[in-house]
């Protein structure tokens, strides 16, 4: 049977839980069974920086991170289903991806 791999991914875990829980429902609606949303490991991105604006003087560092939160949800290939998901409006800090799988 054919499934539907949706993989998305975003730096605000608030918004990424909202468009899992609305794809969510959306299966809930339509009485499909899907697997996840799984969560997926979370990339730590770390940048360090000196504190001076020349470069050189005092030894302080800055230090910054960005996560980027992933999530994976499998669900059957249903026309309706993907057309519903296709349609949703998803934030452009989410990214998200649909591939077919066998």
């Amino acid at each position: 049977m054919t499934r539907v791999r949706i993989k998305l991914n975003s730096t605000d875990i608030t918004m990424l839980n909202k468009i899992c829980e609305s794809v969510k429902e959306i299966a809930k609606k339509s009485g499909i069974v899907i697997s996840g949303p799984v969560p997926l490991p979370t990339k730590k991105i770390k940048v360090t920086t000196r504190k001076s604006p020349c470069g050189d003087g005092t030894a302080t560092f800055d230090r910054f991170e960005m996560r980027i939160h992933k999530r994976l949800i499998d669900i059957p290939a249903n026309e309706k289903i993907l057309h519903h998901i296709m349609r949703m409006q998803i934030p452009k800090s989410v990214n998200i991806k649909i591939e077919m799988k066998d």
